[in-house]
């Protein structure tokens, strides 16, 4: 229980009450209840296999979690090897362990997720509120505020992301299954895989934009030093690397161009694309702009639909990779200006031709 006790700990420090957060010691308790019914039920086997040659007993076909069971005939998962060898349907936790851990990740996901957009939304505000909050700011001091605020972001994503590995990790370890990195394979695809949450990114990226513009501020107390914009071969990609060993590396490549992100966005499924790029790829004009994408799209990648109805504009990483590499950004800026104005004067008279009729 020592992790419990640190990831208790942690929740605690980022002093807010009532976060939404991963029940970990009640998750815990299940495959722990899990663990002794299993060494149980191989106890109770290996005892009715010697006083019965012809098969399994009925009772050690049980794996039922502490807070309710799920019948399964299909493919045999969870449970131990010995178990699975059957090809009888048994009662495994699953019934209970995933459905909860599923629900606890989507609140942390969707509350990390609308406080990252706030955040970024007081660093880069748009419209009439870009006055009263460039005014709060000079009179509050809230960069520091900023720098803070984004790094307890980030250990609040990076502790709940340890906490849902170690869960699976367990799982599967006393399982004797696979279904523990299948269910992380499905929380990519379901979108609540938090590590790859565009968010995240932008939040990467300001931390490593504030800190640059406030190395000389003697108030601004980093805590999070991992995070490094890299150059290989002139591919850079963002990276950062964080307790218990959590390493991310995005590359800041386009699949499309292949060339190095401009003005990047984020599709639902959490590929990377120039904007320009993104827009051909969807069959919709720069004028017009991803939303007005059909849901039949695929994206170029992962060929799934559905995703730029919800494409994110990474506005900070934009900044940051135009501060690191102002040669090549100025350049591809003039082609882009000259590719944009040239295709929305095609779309305006497209548009005008057919308000004429013609």
């Amino acid at each position: 229980m020592k992790f419990c006790n640190e990831y208790d700990e942690m929740m605690q420090g980022l002093g807010q009450k009532k976060l939404p957060r991963i029940d970990f010691g009640s998750l815990n308790n299940i495959l722990e209840s899990c663990r002794k019914q299993l060494l149980h039920s191989h106890t109770a086997d290996v005892r009715d296999d010697q006083a019965n040659a012809d098969g399994v007993s009925a009772d050690s076909q049980l794996c039922s979690g502490r807070f309710g069971t799920f019948v399964t005939n299909d493919i045999p998962f969870g449970c131990s090897s010995f178990l699975m060898q059957t090809g009888v349907g048994y009662l495994v936790c699953e019934g209970t362990f995933f459905p909860t851990l599923l629900k606890e990740i989507r609140g942390v996901v969707g509350f990390f997720n609308s406080r990252a957009q706030a955040l970024l939304d007081r660093h880069l505000p748009s419209g009439c509120c870009k006055c009263f909050l460039w005014l709060g700011d000079r009179l509050l001091g809230t960069d520091v505020e900023l720098i803070q605020e984004c790094e307890t972001l980030i250990a609040y994503a990076t502790i709940n992301t340890i906490a849902v590995r170690r869960l699976l990790k367990k799982y599967d370890k006393i399982h004797y299954s696979k279904q523990g990195q299948a269910f992380k394979s499905r929380a990519v695809s379901m979108r609540v895989e938090i590590l790859q949450s565009p968010w995240l990114y932008e939040l990467m990226a300001l931390h490593i934009n504030l800190r640059e513009a406030k190395a000389n501020m003697e108030c601004a107390h980093l805590q999070l030093d991992g995070f490094s914009l890299i150059f290989d071969n002139t591919k850079p990609s963002l990276s950062f690397e964080l307790f218990d060993s959590i390493k991310l590396n995005i590359e800041l490549t386009c699949s499309i161009c292949l060339e190095t992100l401009f003005d990047p966005v984020s599709l639902g499924c959490g590929h990377l694309f120039c904007y320009m790029c993104a827009c051909k790829a969807s069959s919709v004009s720069v004028v017009d702009g991803l939303k007005a994408a059909s849901g039949r799209k695929k994206c170029p990648v992962c060929r799934e639909v559905g995703i730029y109805e919800s494409a994110v504009n990474l506005e900070e990483l934009h900044i940051l990779l135009k501060r690191s590499w102002p040669e090549y950004w100025e350049e591809r800026r003039k082609m882009e200006k000259a590719e944009r104005i040239e295709e929305a004067k095609q779309h305006w008279q497209s548009q005008a031709a057919r308000f004429m009729g013609i």
